[in-house]
């Protein structure tokens, strides 16, 4: 019974450990002169909270609070040469998974937000459309749904 107790202990403790030690957390971060616009987009556009700011530094979380993205002032003398050159607008964009596409396009179609790309239906299963944020990232806003057949 012993043994059955310590095989069953050291078992949970690996897994737990296995469990822990694969957990990975993604937050993305752009380097911006653009602070003060970028906050204004994410905050009034698409409804992101400020999870942490201060004169350099900007976190941002989606309204579900599921996923974060950082914005990082370039130049900045606390930081490391890595994190010192600003984008330059092209190479990256984000895609925001939403349960109701066309509702999000009509929100921010009435809000006057330019649509880069227009609300369609793609082959591959994809309803979406794009907008761009004031830092040249194209936003790719859609809901999954089965491919055509």
């Amino acid at each position: 019974m012993r043994t059955l107790v310590l095989t069953t202990f050291v078992l949970i403790i690996s897994w737990t450990n296995a469990q822990t030690q694969n957990k990975m957390q993604l937050n993305a971060g752009i380097i911006t002169e653009k602070l003060a616009e970028t906050k204004e987009f994410y905050t009034n556009i698409l409804g992101f909270g400020v999870s942490f700011e201060n004169d350099f530094y900007l976190l941002m979380h989606t309204p579900d609070k599921s996923s974060e993205i950082s914005f990082l002032q370039p130049n900045h003398p606390s930081q490391k040469p890595i994190f010192q050159s600003p984008f330059n607008g092209k190479g990256v964009y984000l895609t925001i998974e939403v349960e109701d596409v066309d509702k999000v396009y009509e929100h921010l179609k009435n809000k006057g937000v330019v649509m880069e790309i227009e609300i369609r239906d793609e082959s591959w299963g994809d309803r979406h459309f794009a907008i761009v944020d004031p830092n040249g990232i194209g936003i790719d806003i859609v809901t999954y749904t089965k491919p055509e057949e």
